[in-house]
């Protein structure tokens, strides 16, 4: 199958009330969709992130004319020559001829990438806790209260923005507001030192639902993270911006992390973030994807998840929570993964039962239709999914 033709998808989206973590406020959520066409027909859909006119730029004066003509089965190749001109192009590119090579040889992506050892992933609900609302702190409790209301069990919520004073009240003022009735991740986005991070511990050892800290200082900092790994009671997690499973090692070698984070739209394609969840198992490490974009790499970090064998023989504890962006971004629900009602009343989706939200991989169908709006320009139909998660095939839209 020769690549034909790729079509791009710049999308903007601005934020009628801004949200934000220790790195500032977001005024508006992204989204670079592709869509790589092969002559017989068959098409797959990449994402990737960085700035609209970067990427739309690099994709038509250098990426698209280069895979023009080129045979779509030789994935590896290619996405190792558009990487060396942009990485995270090349993450796109790999999750589009991914999907093709599925669809061509009849297979799910799992089971092209060996078969699935879950049936059921977690996933928590991820929040950007910071608001220009002068009440900041409540406004970011009343929207952790309203997921748990929606059947999560699990939350992210930021830290490293205000003085640790304020930080500490947000997060005892959710404790006695929740009754510690749900697991919580503090993620500092690399704003603290080691003496910062330790002002926390008081709290890891008070509460035991802490699940762990997020990147509390920069990740090359690895002989402060083995320091602060042993100093505090809850594990360490980080790893959003590495790159490749290699740049994992100085971590891994020195013990110095107890849960690695890669993100599917960072990492070396689709093919070199499985091989960092990989490299987890085999050291002997907890994997929890960090996934803050867009619906398609929401759903490859599923997939990719469903094909790990599980880090634990405890019941419940076969599989490690997904990062689930419930903010407000449309561009997560281009490609809906739904919860079904149908399942359970609190829209859990688990095969154990368990009581939490989860993703089923056997259960979960649905035809959609997606709309998109190019620029200013009219809408337009962009594509129709059938969504069964073990067998993603595409239809002609409605």
């Amino acid at each position: 199958m020769k690549i034909e033709k790729v079509e791009t998808f710049p999308l903007l989206h601005r934020l009628p009330q801004p949200y934000g973590d220790a790195n500032g406020f977001k005024k508006y959520r992204s989204c670079f969709l592709l869509r790589i066409i092969t002559d017989s027909g068959i098409d797959g859909w990449g994402e990737c992130v960085d700035w609209l006119p970067t990427l739309e730029k690099g994709f038509h004066e250098r990426i698209i004319p280069y895979l023009i003509g080129k045979r779509a089965e030789n994935r590896l190749p290619l996405v190792k020559v558009i990487k060396k001109w942009h990485q995270r192009a090349a993450a796109g590119v790999s999750m589009a001829l991914t999907e093709i090579i599925a669809k061509k040889a009849g297979l799910s992506i799992c089971d092209l990438w060996g078969g699935r050892w879950q049936d059921t992933i977690p996933v928590y609900a991820s929040f950007q806790s910071y608001s220009e609302d002068l009440d900041w702190e409540g406004h970011s409790i009343r929207l952790v209260e309203r997921a748990v209301v929606d059947g999560f069990t699990r939350v992210k919520v930021k830290i490293g923005g205000k003085t640790i004073e304020e930080d500490q009240r947000h997060i005892a003022g959710l404790q006695s507001k929740l009754q510690e009735s749900i697991s919580i991740v503090l993620d500092a986005n690399q704003s603290y030192d080691a003496a910062a991070a330790r002002e926390w511990e008081p709290y890891f050892s008070k509460w035991n639902n802490f699940l762990w800290l997020e990147e509390p200082m920069p990740m090359d900092r690895i002989a402060e993270y083995k320091f602060l790994r042993s100093a505090l009671s809850i594990p360490l997690a980080g790893g959003e911006n590495i790159k490749s499973a290699k740049d994992f090692l100085p971590l891994i070698k020195d013990n110095a992390i107890d849960i690695l984070q890669p993100d599917p739209m960072h990492q070396d394609g689709i093919d070199g973030y499985r091989e960092s969840l990989q490299l987890a198992r085999l050291s002997g490490l907890r994997v929890s994807s960090h996934v803050f974009d867009g619906g398609l790499s929401r759903l490859y970090a599923l997939l990719a998840h469903a094909c790990l064998p599980p880090w634990s023989k405890m019941e419940g504890e076969t599989a490690e929570p997904v990062e689930w962006d419930v903010m407000e971004n449309p561009f997560t629900r281009l490609l809906p993964i739904d919860l079904p009602a149908d399942r359970c009343a609190s829209r859990m989706v688990s095969a154990s039962g368990l009581n939490s939200i989860g993703i089923s991989f056997g259960n979960t169908a649905g035809t959609v239709q997606h709309t998109l709006n190019k620029g200013q320009r009219q809408r337009k139909p962009v594509f129709a999914l059938f969504l069964r998660i073990w067998n993603l095939r595409q239809i002609p839209a409605i």
